[in-house]
């Protein structure tokens, strides 16, 4: 059975621990890889490997180091179908969907080789008398990321870009359910001249994580998964002194107006919920139609969602793949039961699907009459099953996305300039779209929530990544001449 081994020194390495988890094709529900789990030993072993490639790295000026990420930027654009191949049969999302996935991961390269302008600092001359001040950004050391399942080769790249970008090596913990893209994002920045110890990738379970919070060598730290655990990272963390960005769960609201049109809110609630079979986090969970808008789009969803073509996410005629594991799967169909007893109207239910008992498949379901108090709200469900929440008017609407805990994305659906606008100005989430589901910022903005989806203060990537990876150094120049010198016990004087 083929083996996931760490990336530690600019090579593959076995791991040493003899303990190992399985990593399956979700399309089959076979086993077909192992992945190494790292010891302690391992993982500080990698620090100290990236410690030692620090110095020269740092060094290298930021005309060469630019000229390096176009040619990261061009060799893994070269090989994105053999990554989003990778993606795709050890996560299960479909093969375009893939693609994209490492297209957005080429873009954060390419917005990082524009380090010499993003790194820049600022100058003021003769802020008192004979002194000019002067501010630089330099880099932290060795720092670290926790990747999810959900986008094995994006996510890496919203954190190593900027970070290795900055001037830091880079250790990378991905996850164990689909980590294969990991080790194609190692090759491909090594073949491109990336000096070895910059990027390393450390496979494992609980025992990295932990590791890699506690560590005093890693200076920074950035993570992706659900809210339970980005809390856990986040307080461990910072009270090892380490400078932490944690993005954590999600609950997206799409408030469709009664002036929207229908179909086009239709067509991206769908697309929204079901995309990569709901396994993202900026996912519409939750549509909220205003008023008498209700009946219509949900039938115009229902009729939708019956033409969705289901299966291996490899055969190009198929829109949505299986989930990522058994467990997972069962989890996600555990909400279709849960608001079934809780009174809800299920409307589909993904289990009458003909794939379901293969692979990990689960159909698209949809649930009406969905109410607060109800477990697949108030639950990050990450999966293909859309929720609705009828409400009668906008402040209805709005009220409910402010009593809910998390505030990562949301959408308005309307064709009112004005109702758009009031949105942008009432809503509290981290990322807003007008007419659009999902509102992912492109590389050169920044990727993050509000309220329980963010713990830290730092968004991810763009220009908030680049200062999250850097820590700003104020210089104060005087060369006076030396006949004027005399001691003055004042406080440094501004005038």
């Amino acid at each position: 059975m083929d083996r996931i081994s760490h990336w530690i020194g600019g090579k593959l390495v076995p791991g040493e621990s003899g303990i190992t988890g399985p990593v399956f094709n979700p399309a089959t529900g076979e086993q077909t890889h192992v992945v190494d789990f790292a010891t302690v030993e391992e993982f500080d072993r990698a620090v100290e490997i990236a410690n030692e490639a620090f110095p020269e790295w740092r060094g290298m000026s930021l005309s060469k180091r630019a000229a390096l990420f176009f040619r990261m930027r061009e060799v893994l654009d070269s090989r994105k179908t053999e990554v989003a191949k990778a993606v795709t049969q050890q996560h299960g999302k479909c093969l375009f969907d893939a693609l994209a996935e490492v297209e957005r991961g080429v873009e954060l390269l390419e917005f990082a080789a524009g380090l010499p302008h993003l790194l820049k600092g600022s100058y003021s001359e003769q802020i008192t008398t004979g002194f000019d001040l002067f501010s630089v950004r330099q880099p932290l050391g060795v720092v670290a990321g926790i990747t999810p399942f959900n986008f094995p080769a994006m996510v890496p790249m919203w954190m190593c870009a900027a970070a290795m970008a900055a001037g830091n090596c880079f250790i990378l913990k991905p996850s164990e359910r689909d980590s294969g893209a990991s080790l194609l994002l190692a090759e491909a920045f090594r073949d491109a001249g990336l000096p070895d110890g910059v990027f390393q990738v450390v496979q494992g379970d609980k025992v990295a994580v932990d590791r890699t919070l506690e560590h005093p060598d890693i200076k920074a730290l950035s993570f992706v998964g659900s809210t339970p655990i980005a809390k856990y990272v986040y307080a461990t963390a910072a009270a090892n002194g380490k400078r932490v960005q944690a993005l954590a769960g999600a609950k997206n609201h799409m408030i469709v107006l009664p002036d929207a049109d229908v179909g086009m809110a239709a067509d991206a609630a769908v697309s929204s919920i079901n995309g990569s079979a709901g396994e993202r986090c900026m996912a519409i969970a939750t549509v909220v139609p205003v008023g008498d808008i209700a009946d219509p789009l949900i039938e115009a969803i229902l009729e939708r969602t019956a033409k969705l073509k289901v299966g291996d996410g490899m055969d190009p005629e198929n829109e949505m793949g299986p989930l990522v594991t058994l467990e997972h799967r069962d989890r996600v169909v555990s909400y279709i039961d849960s608001a079934r007893e809780q009174g809800a109207t299920v409307l589909v239910d993904g289990r009458e699907h003909p794939l379901w008992g293969t692979g990990f498949f689960v159909g698209p379901s949809v649930i009406d009459h969905v109410t607060e108090d109800m477990k697949c709200y108030q639950d990050e469900i990450f999966g293909p099953v859309g929720t609705i929440v009828r409400v009668e008017t906008y402040e209805d609407a709005i009220a409910l996305t402010r009593r809910n805990r998390w505030g990562n994305g949301a959408a308005i659906f309307t064709r009112d300039g004005g109702a758009a606008r009031q949105f942008v100005y009432d809503i509290e989430a981290g990322m807003v779209g007008i007419n659009v589901p999902i509102p992912v910022p492109l590389a050169f903005y920044s990727f993050g929530g509000w309220k329980e989806s963010l713990f830290g203060d730092s968004k991810m990537y763009g220009p908030e990544g680049i200062h999250f990876w850097t820590r700003e150094k104020a210089v104060t120049v005087r060369w006076p001449d030396p006949s004027t010198s005399k001691v003055d016990l004042g406080f440094p004087g501004a005038r």
